[in-house]
């Protein structure tokens, strides 16, 4: 059976062979490495880019070690106890406001008595939904999911949908992807099976997200699209500081502030009372910012 000194291994090839792709896609940007040490235990690799495509952007890399407080405990449902948890998050906010927001995280957490899941998924947040690049994004996903179980997208798309949805506002935070948490060795399922399926939504996140980028960057914008664009960015920020339990999770067992806020867009803002124009092109976007949507 596969061990965490190998899924850890992984991880970190996982985020130098995205960073390699994400530098060539942008053609300017290199990434800044940042290592840092947790005081419980383990630390990580923090990656960030600034570039001519990407404006800001992170690949981060962790492996961190200790003891679970009561509080991170009771959020996870489980006792407290040594815990191990290593993975790769991304986030990358494109400068062009036809370029979408892309999210990745894949993960691994495990206690000292056996208990083990995977996690992660990928998401998309447009700025302006495309509904044919919407259509690509969720068949590629599809056919990954596809590959290991044909239950596995459409339980896995629903979840994203839950999840990534501003309940404050009462809309999604874009159009969604895949999102799964504690697979585990249930259900006929080995570790193999888990581990196997998270490699591969780790390896479908550069080719597609470089496929999106080549179809957007090129088009040209105006002022009226960066101020939408740097509306969208307050509703991301507003997701992951109030509801992303990812980021509270860190938070909460004292990961590096830096690495878990890395996910903040460079400059956002936030209108007062803000409506949009009938039949605009933000509108359009607001009226597929809804859950259940069948994009394949």
């Amino acid at each position: 059976m596969i061990n965490k000194q190998e899924i850890t291994g992984y991880f970190q090839s996982l985020q130098d062979n995205i960073c390699q792709a994400l530098e060539i896609a942008d053609g300017q940007g290199k990434f800044q490495e940042d290592h840092w040490q947790r005081p419980g235990g383990g630390g990580g690799r923090s990656r960030a880019i600034n570039g001519q495509h990407i404006e800001k952007g992170g690949v981060n890399f962790s492996a961190v070690e200790g003891v679970l407080s009561d509080k991170a405990g009771k959020a996870l449902g489980i006792a407290p106890g040594a815990f191990y948890a290593t993975g790769v998050s991304i986030v990358l906010h494109p400068r062009s406001p036809m370029v979408p927001i892309i999210h990745m995280n894949v993960r691994y957490f495990e206690m000292d008595d056996q208990l083990w899941w995977f996690g992660g998924g990928i998401d998309l947040t447009p700025h302006y939904v495309d509904p044919e690049q919407a259509q690509l994004f969720h068949q590629t996903l599809k056919a990954t999911s596809d590959r290991f179980h044909p239950e596995y997208y459409p339980k896995f798309k629903t979840w994203a949908d839950d999840y990534f949805y501003i309940r404050h506002r009462k809309e999604t935070r874009g159009i969604g992807g895949i999102f799964y948490d504690r697979l585990s060795g249930n259900e006929g399922f080995t570790k193999e099976d888990r581990f196997n399926f998270t490699k591969a939504v780790g390896e479908t996140f550069a080719p597609l997200y470089i496929q999106l980028l080549n179809l957007n960057k090129d088009k040209p914008y105006t002022d009226q699209h960066k101020a939408w664009q740097y509306l969208r960015r307050g509703r991301y920020l507003e997701f992951n500081l109030v509801w992303d339990r990812g980021t509270k999770f860190g938070l909460e067992t004292d990961g590096r502030t830096e690495s878990i806020l890395m996910s903040m867009p460079p400059t956002a803002q936030w209108a007062y009372n803000h409506q949009v124009t009938a039949d605009s092109p933000e509108q359009a976007t607001l009226d597929l910012l809804k859950k259940g949507i069948n994009w394949v």
